[in-house]
């Protein structure tokens, strides 16, 4: 339900992390309702309160298991990393369905094959580095190692997302559906960069990008909060 003619927003997290660790720690949760605005921030499956499935297959329904809590009327959207990938994936399928959409830590990433997945899903299932490993491992590989580890994770089940056997593809035809108004952030030390193959691929983005900001930084930077708060048109006045 909307509240005071504005739509909810959807919140859905980055990859190893919670609804409550990316939206409610950072002040974006408190800070839409201070606004007014109806909040929707989910677990994805495998992560934070959701299901931890350990079979890859079951990781096929991880869209469809979003969209599945979607309201009839349009929502708004952020999200972050894996999240941002789901709301892209989402409004490409289903463009009706969406209002104004931010999305961050993504962008050239989206579109090259830096990383094997079975290479990232052994390193999140293993948990810590072998002996020099950890020296030889892609800034990527150790990012989401470290995520991996964080309490509270099972990284069995995340190894099992990683490893889903029928990841949905972002394509051209499927980006040029959505013609909502997107907002890209990206951090200028992001490896997710750079954001423009991104957003010249949307009808109708343009993109922020935070100086100084890595991938793991950008959820509580201030400069990601502020942008996508004013796109969002989340007023305290």
């Amino acid at each position: 339900m909307s509240t005071g003619g504005q739509p909810p927003v959807l919140l859905v997290h980055g990859f190893a992390t919670s609804s409550a660790r990316t939206w409610g720690e950072t002040g974006w949760v408190d800070l839409l309702r201070d606004a007014g605005r109806e909040v929707m921030a989910v677990d994805l499956l495998g992560h934070g309160d959701a299901p931890k499935p350990h079979d890859p297959a079951e990781y096929d329904q991880l869209e469809e298991l979003v969209l599945a809590v979607l309201p009839a009327e349009p929502v708004d959207a952020v999200g972050f990393s894996l999240g941002a990938r789901t709301i892209l994936v989402l409004a490409s399928r289903h463009p009706e369905r969406f209002g104004r959409i931010v999305v961050a830590g993504v962008g050239a990433n989206l579109f090259r094959r830096d990383e094997s997945a079975s290479i990232l899903a052994d390193a999140v299932a293993d948990g810590s580095a072998g002996a020099g490993a950890a020296g030889d491992e892609s800034p990527v590989t150790q990012y989401f190692r470290g995520q991996a580890a964080e309490a509270g994770n099972d990284r069995a089940a995340l190894a099992a997302c990683l490893r889903r056997p029928n990841p949905p593809t972002l394509t051209d035809e499927g980006l040029a559906r959505i013609t909502s108004p997107v907002l890209v952030v990206i951090g200028d030390r992001d490896f997710a960069g750079p954001a423009a193959p991104l957003v010249e691929r949307l009808p109708n983005a343009r993109e922020v990008v935070l100086r100084n900001v890595d991938h793991f930084a950008t959820p509580k930077d201030f400069g990601f909060l502020d942008a996508g708060l004013e796109f969002l048109g989340a007023s305290f006045g």
